[in-house]
């Protein structure tokens, strides 16, 4: 294990100060916080990291046919991305290329409310990224256990979980390039039998099964926290921002393509599952696409989908814990967190912070399917507020800032963005359960408590905390060379 160290690569870092109702900025070359002998990641594996972090395929959409029948359904996974996923990539692209480095929307949150609320942001995302990847172990164990029935529960189910959880932490710790290239395999492996069941059920499929409705018998909740968990997550990518190849062209790049496959990765599906059998909408839960695909193109094709079933979920495993270590390596690096937390192993991967997402992943392993999903929206949800406000801030406080991409929209065009995905998030806050509420809340209050515990520290020296020298003050307290951009 060995300390950051700089290299000759360079990234460009902003400082920002505001004078006289004048915003002003400074553009300076930093050194790049990578080791010399790690390699960046380039486009394609980015579009598969992020395919991972907001998707991972069909999988776990069939509950949206349950809770409103095919045709909301597959209306859901083509509007709802209009609502949210849009405007979280187009935010996530800004903001991501103004500030590339691994504490991502951490520092978003921190430069435009300050480093108290951008500990806040860090912690919620965390955690909802942790719940998020305790359920992928889970999963993948449901799929294999129609055809290994031993692990339906008991010891070996335990022993595999934990096995499992190891084996693809292992994978994030040795390196990140390793993952990205790991996701685009996994990625291939997963989307391709329903490429051939889309074919085999073409004779079978009926257009009129596409248009059932009946509105009188929605479960909105089940409905839109599903569409929500299988569309949310396009911010995670900016806490890569750091290790990222020419980030300022390489992470809008990444999310255009990322959007255009997962939508089509859940459109598709849907509509030869929805087309080919007659409706049951009792039926439609977690693993039905493989009897679908028993029943359109026999055994044959229900093994290849439970496989790549499997396969999705390391994929989302690998990729989340990606995020969330980085993550917090980057907290480390603004000071946040203890100086421990900013050190690399020797493939440049954060080891605490991986340690400490897998032990997290671990003990949150017991809670069930819908618990993990509303916990994770419900903590996800604050979060996301927080960096709809830091978008909307430092738009309005800094205007002349370099921002490499830039959504072409004023300061009104930035608050409207926002107005669809918080109304969406309100309707969210308000179906939840008391349970999931009162969990969540509680976690938010650690949070709330522990920010000001860890400054208590930092004065008592009990840990080392120190804030990289290579990036820049938000705070905007040097004076020096600081040159307006407004005329």
């Amino acid at each position: 294990m060995q300390k950051l160290r700089t290299t000759d690569n360079s990234q460009t870092s902003i400082a920002m100060e505001e004078s006289n109702d004048a915003s002003y900025v400074r553009i300076t070359e930093v050194p790049s916080l990578r080791e010399v002998n790690v390699r960046k990641i380039s486009v394609l594996p980015l579009v598969f990291l992020i395919f991972y972090e907001v998707s991972g395929g069909p999988f776990g959409v069939e509950d949206s046919v349950q809770a409103a029948g095919p045709l909301l359904a597959l209306l859901g996974f083509l509007l709802f991305p209009l609502i949210w996923s849009v405007p979280e990539a187009l935010i996530t692209a800004e903001m991501g290329t103004m500030f590339p480095e691994d504490s991502g929307y951490v520092v978003w949150v921190s430069s435009a409310l300050g480093d108290y609320w951008g500990f806040q942001q860090g912690w919620m995302k965390w955690l909802s990224g942790v719940i998020d990847n305790a359920l992928y172990p889970v999963l993948f164990l449901d799929y294999l256990k129609s055809g290994i029935p031993a692990l339906s529960g008991g010891f070996p189910r335990v022993a595999a979980t934990l096995a499992l959880t190891a084996l693809l932490t292992f994978m994030n710790y040795r390196g990140l390039t390793i993952v990205g290239w790991a996701a685009v395999l996994l990625g291939v492996l997963s989307l391709l039998p329903f490429v051939v069941m889309g074919f085999v059920a073409i004779p079978v499929i009926k257009p009129s099964r596409w248009l059932v409705a009946d509105l009188h018998s929605v479960d909105w909740n089940l409905y839109l926290n599903t569409l929500f968990w299988n569309l949310n997550y396009w911010d995670s990518v900016s806490t890569l921002a750091g290790e990222v190849d020419d980030p300022k062209k390489t992470l809008p790049k990444a999310l255009f393509y990322a959007m255009i496959l997962v939508i089509c990765g859940y459109f598709f599906p849907l509509l030869i599952g929805t087309g080919a059998i007659p409706l049951d909408r009792d039926l439609w839960t977690d693993g039905y696409f493989s009897d679908i695909a028993k029943i359109v193109g026999g055994v044959w094709l229900r093994f290849w989908i439970q496989g790549a079933a499997a396969m999705s979920n390391m994929g989302m495993f690998v990729a989340e814990m990606s995020s969330d270590s980085f993550q917090l390596l980057g907290m480390a690096e603004r000071g946040m967190l203890p100086e421990c937390f900013a050190m690399r192993s020797r493939y440049g991967t954060p080891l605490v912070g991986i340690l400490f997402s897998a032990s997290g992943v671990i003990l949150l392993s017991w809670l069930s399917f819908q618990e993990i999903i509303a916990a994770e929206n419900f903590l996800y949800c604050f979060g996301m507020i927080l960096e709809f406000i830091a978008f909307v801030r430092l738009r309005m406080k800094y205007p002349a800032t370099s921002r490499p991409y830039k959504i072409p929209v004023g300061t009104i065009g930035s608050i409207l963005l926002c107005t669809p995905p918080t109304v969406l998030i309100c309707v969210l806050l308000v179906l939840s359960s008391l349970k999931v509420m009162v969990i969540s809340l509680v976690a938010i209050s650690i949070g709330l408590v522990m920010q000001p515990c860890l400054k208590h520290v930092e004065q008592k020296k009990l840990l080392k905390f120190s804030q990289s020298p290579d990036l820049p003050d938000l705070r905007g307290a040097a004076h020096e060379n600081i040159e307006s951009l407004i005329d």
